[in-house]
């Protein structure tokens, strides 16, 4: 399902483009993820699943740099929208998702299986070691291009670095996609990898007025990344995370973890 290395290139150039904000910026929809509460602000809603991430910031040190100049462009990007329409993830929070497994109503759903959760992180242990040899001993290098709009989020968009790389994580992907058990544990892939670190979700669906500041000052702050010095992404590690929310992944030690 996932595309070559060049078409990916492709669209991943166009996503920053100026003329692609713009557009996409006419499509923005509430994100499901977090809700206004009266009184304080946009809160996080339960938004249960598992996913295979990046250890988050909280928990490595190889994109500390990168991190630290994210969360200052988070606060930018808050400034110029309004808290009470972008929700900002929090920093310690950030990574890369590898691969979406299951979440919210399916999810939920799942859990009438008393063992579902259980037979799925058996599953992934069981997939990460049959693809040991994805590991060559070096982490997987991308480089952080600028930022996008998405439906309802705000993100970072990343792309590897050459061809090699890229295969890599596809492969890893596959693995995990073209598990039958896995499948029949309700997993099944329902994206293209778009290989991106979220800042943010709107809150709400912003007025005339805000979605044309938001599209201006993300253009600007594009600008400004572009400007600046390359900033490179490291992928050294992939585990089994499980989130309640949009701002805390967490797992137990002996959950699966792949060394790339």
């Amino acid at each position: 399902m996932d595309e070559d290395f060049q078409t990916y290139l492709n669209r991943a150039m166009h996503l920053i483009l100026p003329e692609t904000c713009r557009s996409q910026v006419q499509h923005i929809q509430e994100s499901p993820k977090f809700r206004l509460v009266p009184g304080q602000g946009l809160q996080a809603a339960p938004f249960p699943g598992y996913a295979i991430i990046t250890p988050p910031a909280i928990d490595e040190t190889e994109n500390q740099s990168l991190y630290s100049l994210l969360e200052h462009y988070q606060q930018q990007l808050v400034e110029d929208l309004g808290a009470q329409l972008f929700a900002l993830v929090p920093p310690e929070s950030f990574h890369l998702t590898l691969a979406d497994l299951i979440w919210d109503s399916r999810y939920r759903d799942a859990l009438q299986n008393p063992g579902y959760e259980n037979q799925l992180r058996q599953q992934i242990a069981t997939i990460f070691d049959q693809t040991a040899w994805l590991n060559e001993g070096a982490p997987i290098r991308f480089q952080a291009i600028g930022f996008f709009i998405m439906t309802r989020a705000i993100a970072l968009c990343l792309v590897p670095t050459d061809e090699a790389a890229y295969d890599r994580v596809l492969k890893f992907r596959r693995a995990i996609y073209q598990n039958r058990e896995l499948i029949g544990l309700g997993i099944e892939q329902q994206y293209y990898f778009t290989p991106h670190i979220t800042l943010g979700y709107f809150g709400d669906v912003p007025p005339p007025e805000a979605l044309q500041q938001c599209c201006e000052s993300l253009v600007t702050l594009n600008q400004r990344w572009l400007e600046g010095k390359q900033q490179d992404f490291w992928v050294k590690q992939a585990e089994l995370r499980k989130f309640d929310d949009m701002t805390h992944y967490y797992r137990e030690a002996n959950w699966a973890r792949f060394t790339f």
